[in-house]
């Protein structure tokens, strides 16, 4: 598989099908979130159109990972560990010495995809998501 591309703006309304696909509903970002998010400095997105994406935000030393998306058809074919190994090499080719993320404390395969890329857990966010469910705070060092 060839690596993934960079999305652009004109690509808002495939991403926002993705994560409708891959979250359940009340939890799927939609077309203007994303499109916001996008807009903001720092930010970018790689993704395999129509199957997965990864968005990330830059913010001087550090980058956090806003959203990692596979449509369920496209799921246990190693996409979104390809998503995660390449915006980590486009973060610490950027500069950014630490990598965030928060994942639900109940989303056991995002964990070990996390943990399996190198990322450990620093903190949790009690009732962080909309259903009540806590984050954990992960972290990957770059440098």
């Amino acid at each position: 598989m060839t690596a993934p591309e960079l999305a652009t703006m004109a690509e808002v309304g495939a991403l926002a099908a993705i994560h409708a696909a891959g979250f359940p509903p009340g939890m799927a970002w939609r077309a203007g979130d994303i499109s916001g998010l996008m807009e903001m400095g720092g930010c970018f997105v790689l993704w395999w159109p129509g199957d997965a994406f990864i968005m990330c935000r830059l913010g001087g030393d550090e980058a956090e990972v806003l959203t990692l998306a596979t449509a369920p058809p496209a799921r246990r074919q190693g996409l979104a560990g390809r998503l995660l190994d390449a915006a980590i090499e486009a973060c610490r080719g950027l500069g950014a010495g630490a990598l965030f993320l928060e994942v639900g404390a109940g989303n056991a395969a995002a964990q070990a995809l996390y943990c399996a890329a190198g990322f450990t857990e620093v903190a949790r966010r009690p009732r962080y998501y909309a259903d009540g469910t806590d984050a954990i705070v992960m972290t990957l060092r770059l440098s």
